[in-house]
């Protein structure tokens, strides 16, 4: 979800982040130490020459590295909480202050009922969000890398090894503040206060979780080849940890109340969205609505948003009643959770009504397409989350139900357009489902109907364009757009021929008037997504065709390094006699069911066709559901209620979001083996 309000208001909200920001100061004390020769470049020697110049264990530097960064570099890009570099050195103010524009304001409405359209005062939503208390220390640590190793910060911020020895040398002030043993023959189990204090936590059960989690990694060790290619080994360790420094640290402790929505390991706080009406119309209230679920009506997806800003302000936002709500946000700097709305309850984020109705919206820190990356804390603490709500409430974990705010249909042929693209293309479904311990797997051949997208992260680096220069209008930048850094992808690229030379496919939502799609960051039209599955439509020598948005689509998937997986599951195809078949972004009833308290919800289909031929993945069977919900009191006619019709309809694969399809205009079959070249 793009959280930010209009211009003027997310101005003000950058200003006050950047206020906050700089005003960060590290406690403890800080002495300038005398720089060595600098370390060999391999990246392994690099560790260990940082872990004996400043006494930190290596398998302790090691491993906090790893859970900020997994070694990556990312090559002078921030993090999503303004962190650079393996050992995530965070600089918010010289990010905050680097020039670059903020994301486009689509026209998407979160709560996407057509029966009580959401909309946003502009003066109202333009208010600047009451100030939170940002980590102590957790948005500046360069400065004080900078000051302990006598490294110029814009140093810190792009030379790996640079950064590496700031991080050991932040580590080791941490352990001699605490009073801890230092040296690098030190027992790691000594470091675990000094760990928890590097996670930049303002709680001690997020530091304790970040710790605890580093610990967990020194036991499994690790081995993996970095974005840069550096291979780098964590030699397993068993390490028995001394969580006394922790309560040196002088965190407060978050209350966790009874209900709170969270796996028991993972730091989480309820900071509750306000259910409040807003004059003395009682169909004038916010944020969200009140529901049953799941005894009333089934949670089919969790849908994955990051905020478009920073953690403080976007809760901030989410605190008004004059605003929209979801379930969780996320921090990016450790991985904190916390949690606004009830899962019985629906959230305004998707929207899509009828996603809303069925859907638990977690939101994320940071920037679909600004260039900066999403650290390994957040996605490990979304993972668990996930897990956890996923178990709870009997969602499958695959890209079909976990499903990111870009995957979510328009409801209409109109709000197509406008709906939202995040988290885009550089969040790592991939990584997050490895992490969910339900990985994306090869279960059929080449022969066997069905592909899942699934390209190397670090190594599939699509050419997008316009990552810090996002003007208005869907998708076509005035100037030309420059080219985004190169980084790591969860998508690839779609052709209308099995060539480099050829035109991107077109999305008619995107482009009415037939034209190929383009490069532009938030320009998704044609694009398939890790772990989406899509119906084969053909192959020819390192290329792979799909059906995606009623044509054929190529991407390239050589056999020497693939970018997808082959699978089997079923597909749907028109019924014989019908050449093509309607498509929809909501799952609504027929008119017949609804009672005479509640206005008929129109069936109304979206521009794109599904004609004979052509195959889809399934991702389910569903009844048409719609949920009556437009007072706040619930006194308003048939509120509060599901109507259910007897029509079902199949989720399918489409393009890339999901839709549906009536199930009386389709066959469902087995993918079929022996599919086409």
């Amino acid at each position: 979800m793009h959280l930010s309000p209009p211009p003027s208001g997310r101005r003000i909200l950058l200003a006050a982040a950047v206020a906050a920001a700089t005003a960060l100061a590290t406690t403890g004390p800080v002495t300038a130490a005398p720089q060595s020769a600098p370390p060999t470049g391999d990246r392994q020697q690099q560790y260990a020459a940082a872990a004996t110049e400043y006494g930190v264990p290596q398998d302790v530097l090691l491993g906090v590295s790893y859970l900020e960064s997994r070694w990556d570099v990312h090559p002078g890009q921030p993090s999503t909480s303004g962190g650079y570099g393996p050992m995530h050195l965070t600089d918010a103010a010289h990010v905050l202050a680097t020039p670059g524009s903020a994301h486009v304001d689509e026209d998407e409405d979160p709560r996407g009922d057509d029966a009580r359209p959401l909309t946003l005062d502009p003066a109202t939503a333009a208010a600047p969000a009451r100030e939170t208390p940002l980590p102590k220390a957790s948005l500046q640590t360069l400065d004080a890398a900078a000051t302990l190793t006598g490294l110029d910060a814009q140093k810190l911020r792009t030379d790996p090894a640079a950064n590496i020895r700031g991080g050991a040398a932040l580590l080791a002030s941490y352990q001699k503040a605490l009073g801890g043993p230092v040296g690098a023959g030190s027992d790691a189990a000594a470091w675990y206060g000094a760990v928890a204090r590097y996670s930049g936590a303002d709680t001690a059960d997020a530091a304790a979780a970040f710790a605890d989690e580093v610990y967990d990694q020194l036991g499994q060790g690790a081995t993996r080849t970095t974005d840069d290619g550096q291979r780098v080994t964590l030699a397993a360790t068993t390490a028995q940890p001394d969580r006394a420094g922790l309560a040196r640290l002088g965190l407060r402790h978050a209350a966790r109340p009874d209900g709170l929505e969270c796996p028991v390991r993972l730091a989480c706080e309820w900071i509750p969205a306000p259910y409040e009406q807003l004059s003395a119309d009682p169909g004038d209230y916010g944020n969200h609505d009140l529901g049953n679920r799941p005894k009333q009506q089934k949670i089919e997806y969790i849908v994955i948003h990051d905020t478009e800003g920073y953690f403080a302000p976007s809760v901030d936002l989410v605190k008004r009643a004059d605003y929209l709500g979801w379930h969780y946000t996320l921090r990016s700097v450790d991985g904190y959770v916390a949690q606004h709305i009830k899962a019985k309850d629906v959230g305004w984020h998707a929207g899509n009504w009828y996603v809303n109705a069925k859907s638990i919206g977690l939101e994320h820190e940071g920037f679909a397409g600004q260039g900066t990356w999403y650290t390994e804390a957040m996605y490990r603490s979304s993972a668990k989350l996930v897990r956890y709500l996923a178990q709870k409430f009997g969602i499958p974990m695959d890209r079909q139900h976990i499903i990111g705010h870009d995957n979510v249909p328009g409801t209409t042929a109109g709000t197509v357009k406008g709906m939202h693209w995040d988290p885009g293309p550089y969040w790592d479904w991939s990584h997050y489902f490895d992490l969910m311990k339900a990985p994306f797997r090869t279960t059929g051949t080449s022969r066997t109907g069905l592909v899942t997208i699934d390209p190397d992260f670090a190594t599939n680096r699509p050419a997008f364009v316009g990552c810090n220069q996002q003007p208005p209008g869907v998708p076509t930048p005035t100037p030309p757009a420059e080219t985004c850094p190169s980084r790591g992808s969860s998508a690839v690229v779609l052709r209308t021929a099995p060539s480099t030379d050829a035109p991107l496919v077109n999305d008619l939502g995107l482009r009415p008037d037939g034209t190929p799609d383009t490069m532009y960051i938030s320009d998704h039209g044609a694009r398939a997504s890790a772990g989406q599955t899509y119906a084969l439509a053909g192959r020819q020598g390192d290329w792979t065709a799909i059906w995606y948005l009623g044509q054929k689509a190529w991407f390239q998937n050589p056999a020497s390094a693939p970018t997808a997986k082959w699978a089997t599951g079923f597909v749907v195809t028109p019924r014989p006699g019908k050449a093509t078949i309607p498509v929809y972004g909501r799952a609504y009833p027929e008119q017949a069911a609804y009672p005479d308290t509640i206005p008929y919800q129109t069936i109304s289909p979206l521009q794109y066709t599904l004609a004979a031929g052509q195959r889809y993945a399934v991702g389910g069977v569903l009844p048409g559901e719609y949920y009556r919900a437009v007072s706040f009191d619930g006194t308003a006619p048939g509120d509060r209620t599901v109507v259910r019709g007897k029509n079902r309809y199949v989720q399918v694969q489409f393009g890339h979001r999901i839709m549906f399809v009536d199930l009386a205009d389709v066959l469902i079959l087995p993918s079929p083996v022996g599919a086409p070249r």
